[in-house]
């Protein structure tokens, strides 16, 4: 199994995963009864800055994600928090709940499921507390959407410390690594500052709205994977049926819907555009008068929209030339 091998480590190189001394698994339990003590958070709004996710808990949740296909899926995640403001992400276990295409919530099973594992996660030993939930968001990007806000928020009052994780399983069969985001509510009370502009994402033009009306109640947090010898032989288990169920696949196939959504959407974003510059006076998308600042950022967006839609089905064909060489000998 070389190349299964060489696959995790390729997974491990593209998302950065670090190595960690086994030290990371001690679980301090006075320490962490005083910072609930304490709640250092109920005085500083921005006090979580970093989540760190173990590779395990990584390919758990991009495990489930991906088993959802166009259904958003829910779990939630163990660990611990730092007093320097990170919260460390253990392992990840997923909730049996039926979602749609577009929201996921915990029925009265999920909680009481979810009771039940930490309980028995105690009796063996298992300490670490949940501190966050993730789900998944099928093409449509890493944000909150105002459920999932309605959500973190209802969260954050009753089970701090508590953080939300989104994973996108088309984006990550697409891009090759996994597209996942953390994110933390405001409380209601807090009127944030103006925020420095994150890094630029693809939304689809029927979630634009849902994105921009609340991008303002939440932030998100920076993102780390680490890995410690006491993962790998668990992560080699998992990683063989994660390898397999992803080699199986032909990503130009198995994505085929979530591309042929993407171009359309763009399809669509391209003519709001023309429309929005003639009307400026602009003459067109083709015309070369009229107010250009606007219309240049506009096209700037699109263009990169274009280039990532590109980028992704390339990539997608190159793995799938890339396995007929390896194991049907073609090309050779």
């Amino acid at each position: 199994m070389a190349q299964c091998r060489d696959a995790l480590s390729t997974f491990l190189l593209q998302n950065s995963v670090s190595t960690e001394a086994d030290a990371v698994f001690a679980y301090n339990g006075a320490e962490q009864q005083q910072l609930l003590r304490d709640r250092p958070w109920t005085k500083d709004p921005n006090h979580f800055n970093t989540v760190r996710i173990s590779a395990v808990a990584l390919v758990k949740m991009a495990m489930h994600a991906r088993s959802g296909g166009a259904i958003e899926v829910m779990g939630l995640m163990q660990g611990k928090v730092l007093p320097n403001g990170v919260m460390v992400v253990m392992d990840s276990f997923a909730l049996p709940v039926e979602g749609t295409e577009t929201r996921v919530n915990a029925a009265a099973e999920g909680y009481e499921y979810m009771v039940d594992y930490v309980i028995k996660g105690k009796e063996v030993g298992r300490l670490e507390n949940v501190i966050g939930w993730y789900h998944s968001h099928p093409g449509y990007g890493c944000w909150l959407s105002g459920i999932d806000v309605s959500t973190q928020m209802l969260n954050q009052q009753f089970q701090e410390p508590f953080c939300a994780v989104v994973i996108d399983p088309n984006r990550t069969i697409s891009a090759g690594k996994v597209s996942l985001g953390a994110f933390r509510t405001y409380p209601e009370s807090y009127t944030p500052p103006n925020a420095a502009p994150s890094e630029y994402q693809n939304i689809p033009l029927s979630k634009i709205e849902d994105f921009g009306v609340h991008a303002n109640r939440y932030y998100e947090l920076s993102v780390e994977y680490f890995m410690s010898s006491m993962d790998k032989g668990v992560l080699e288990l998992l990683w063989n049926k994660y390898w397999v169920a992803t080699l199986s696949a032909n990503p130009v196939l198995s994505n085929r819907e979530y591309n042929t959504r993407q171009i359309m959407d763009l399809a669509e974003k391209i003519e709001q555009a023309d429309i929005g510059i003639s009307k400026t006076g602009g003459g067109g998308m083709l015309g070369d008068r009229g107010s250009k600042k606007g219309a240049s950022g506009e096209l700037a967006k699109l263009a990169k929209d274009g280039c990532k839609i590109g980028v992704e089905s390339l990539h997608g064909v190159m793995a799938q030339v890339l396995k007929n060489v390896l194991f049907n000998g073609e090309g050779v």
